[in-house]
C-alpha cells in the first residue's frame, strides 16, 4: 500500500560572505528552519548545490524550492535554476530592504538593527511563502494549521528515504551482494506509469536515462542495474494495472 511522503519546501540561501546582505540571507534562513516552519521545510546547501550534490539537486527537481539572495545577483536563484529546477518563490534583500525603507545593512559577523530587522523580515516572508506553496491555512478557531487532505500526486510507494537526508524516496536493489540506493526511482516509476508508458523496451531506456540525472552508476553494474530497474518498472505497472482493473 503506497506511504505518502510528506512534502517539504526546499531553502536555498546565499553563501556570499562578502556582503551584510549574506549574513541577513543564512540567519533569515536558519530562523525558518530551526524556529518558524522545522516541519516543513529542509536546508539545501548552495555550494554542495553548485558542486553536484546529488540528493539536494534531486530536491529541487521534485520539490518547491525558496531562495534567499543577498543582491540582485542572485546566485542561489540562478544556481537553482541551471541544475534543476525554477524556484518556487524567490526573494532578494537588497529589494525587500529597499522596498521597506530599511537603513543601510552592516555588519558582516555581527549585524547592525536594521540587519537584524531585515532577517525578521526575511523570515517571516519566507514562512508565508512556505504556507501558501504548502496550501496551508492558519485556523483562528483552532489556533493552528488546517491540514489539506492528502492528494494522489503525494503518493509514493517507495518505504525508503534517501540516505543523504533530501528526504527524496529511494529504492534499494542488491547486485553481486552490494546493496545500492536509486535516487527518486520510485517517483520516476510513478511518473512513467502515469503517463502510460507502457514497459517496453524503449521504455526502459528512457527510464534509465532519468535515473542517470540523480544517480552516478558505476560501469560495472550498470547492465545488471538496467535490467533490476526494468523488472521493478514492470512489476509496478502490473501492479497498479490489477488495482485498476478491480477498482
Amino acid at each position: 500500500m503506497p506511504e505518502y511522503l510528506q512534502k517539504k519546501v526546499g531553502i536555498v540561501a546565499c553563501s556570499g560572505e562578502e556582503l551584510a546582505e549574506g549574513t541577513v540571507s543564512r540567519l533569515a534562513a536558519l530562523k525558518v528552519l530551526e524556529k518558524l516552519r522545522p516541519e516543513d521545510t529542509v536546508t539545501i546547501c548552495l555550494p554542495l548545490f553548485l558542486a553536484g550534490g546529488e540528493g539536494d539537486r534531486a530536491f529541487a527537481r521534485f520539490y518547491p524550492t525558496i531562495t534567499i539572495d543577498g543582491c540582485d545577483k542572485r546566485c542561489a536563484y540562478r544556481g537553482t535554476e541551471k541544475y534543476s529546477n525554477t524556484p518556487a518563490a524567490s526573494i532578494v534583500i537588497t529589494d525587500l530592504a529597499a522596498e521597506n525603507n530599511l537603513k543601510k545593512i552592516e555588519g558582516k559577523r555581527e549585524l547592525n538593527v536594521a540587519g537584524q530587522m531585515t532577517v525578521d523580515l526575511v523570515a517571516d516572508q519566507t514562512a508565508q511563502k512556505v504556507d501558501e506553496l504548502l496550501g496551508k491555512h492558519w485556523s483562528r478557531r483552532e489556533g493552528a494549521f488546517s491540514q489539506p487532505d492528502a492528494k494522489a500526486e503525494d503518493q509514493v510507494d517507495g518505504t525508503a528515504v534517501c540516505s543523504c537526508g533530501s528526504g527524496i524516496p529511494v529504492q534499494v536493489f542488491e547486485i553481486n551482494g552490494k546493496k545500492i540506493e536509486i535516487l527518486a526511482l520510485p517517483l520516476l516509476l510513478k511518473g512513467f506509469y502515469e503517463q502510460r508508458r507502457s514497459p517496453l523496451e524503449a521504455t526502459f531506456t528512457e527510464l534509465i536515462a532519468e535515473v542517470r540525472v540523480y544517480n552516478v552508476i558505476e560501469p560495472d553494474m550498470e547492465a545488471d542495474l538496467a535490467q533490476e530497474i526494468a523488472q521493478a518498472y514492470q512489476r509496478y505497472w502490473q501492479k497498479n494495472e490489477e488495482n485498476r482493473e478491480q477498482n
